[in-house]
């Protein structure tokens, strides 16, 4: 059972449509927010809307590349016309990290992902802060970040980079923002079972089963709702003074 401690409050999630957006939408819904279902895939997004409706919550989809600020822009204003204000953000959308050393970088997926993962996730929290000041009313963006944003991984510069942009990028709006009651904060997953992290590992021939003992003290990759119930404790008032900091939802990978 989920308490509902974002009643009546509205959440935008990007990159909804699968993975820990999915979970973490139909979360928040299932909390009592009203989210809106932020992803480039339509036909994905759209489930996710869907499933949260025949579960009886609120929702509906905007179709956004999060690397185009007219489109951030354009998916914040959507969500104030439909549902009047913004109180939660949780800006998730990423692409599937690169795979090759830094001396065989593919500028044009480097400069895809930068454009997704860094940039997109500035853009974003430019809007969503724009909005957020004009209400007046404080809110919590969080920003998934990852244990790449603090633990290097070989054959992933873009992911790497863009991930500690991240982290840097949430203190900085937490240190602008503060005064305005609104809180920045990251989570940092570790090794979580997503389509994403399936399709990684089969690229570069790796057994998932043998492999996840190397990234979790628990022995086991994680779960997307896992890291959704992460995001749903500092969306919430539960964490009111807690700002400008990650949860490291890695099962211990970066503790030791």
């Amino acid at each position: 059972m989920t308490f509902p401690v974002l009643q009546d409050k509205v959440a935008i999630v990007t990159g909804a449509a699968m993975g820990m957006g999915e979970a973490t939408a139909k979360l928040f819904a299932e909390a009592g927010a009203k989210v809106v279902v932020a992803d480039f895939n339509e036909e994905k997004g759209r489930e996710t809307v869907q499933a949260i409706e025949a579960a009886g919550g609120t929702a509906f989809f905007v179709k956004v590349d999060i690397s185009k600020g007219d489109q951030v822009k354009a998916m914040v204003e959507a969500t104030v016309e439909k549902y009047g204000r913004l109180d939660v953000a949780v800006n998730n959308a990423a692409l599937t990290p690169d795979n090759a050393p830094l001396h065989e970088l593919d500028e044009e997926y480097w400069d895809r992902l930068m454009g997704v993962d860094l940039k997109g996730t500035a853009l974003s929290l430019k809007y969503e802060l724009i909005q957020l000041r004009k209400q007046g009313t404080g809110g919590s963006i969080i920003n998934i970040s990852s244990v790449s944003g603090f633990r290097p991984q070989p054959n992933n510069a873009a992911y790497v980079a863009a991930k500690h942009g991240v982290v840097g990028l949430t203190k900085v709006a937490a240190l602008e923002n503060g005064a305005e009651n609104i809180r920045v904060n990251s989570v940092a997953p570790g090794a979580i079972d997503t389509p994403m992290l399936r399709g990684a590992l089969e690229a570069t021939g790796i057994d998932p089963e043998e492999f996840a003992p190397q990234l979790s003290l628990l022995n086991r990759f994680g779960q997307a709702d896992e890291i959704a119930q992460a995001s749903l404790w500092l969306a919430s008032d539960q964490s009111s003074y807690v700002t400008g900091t990650t949860i490291h939802a890695d099962a211990g990978y970066t503790s030791r």
